[in-house]
């Protein structure tokens, strides 16, 4: 993951889609889709806590699917 950094933080600025955790309603999923990854065509999800003060970021890990839960945000196709 260490060299998909500007990645990560494309996820978190311009995702395409946020998802409320269905475990914990303090954390969110925040997915973008690239084609380019060293994987292949994949989503970065980038999931963070945001309880009390500043978010932060817990993990961040590629994946073919976006999780089930209540959808926070999504971008307008």
């Amino acid at each position: 993951m260490k060299d998909l950094l500007s990645s990560i933080e494309d996820s978190l600025s311009t995702p395409d889609i946020v998802i409320q955790s269905l475990s914990d309603p303090e954390v969110q999923l925040s997915y973008r889709y690239f084609q380019d990854t060293p994987f292949g065509s994949k989503y970065i999800c980038v999931v963070t806590k945001h309880s009390g003060g500043d978010p932060f970021i817990i993990t961040a890990y590629l994946t073919d699917t976006v999780k089930r839960g209540q959808v926070l945000w999504q971008k307008e196709m």
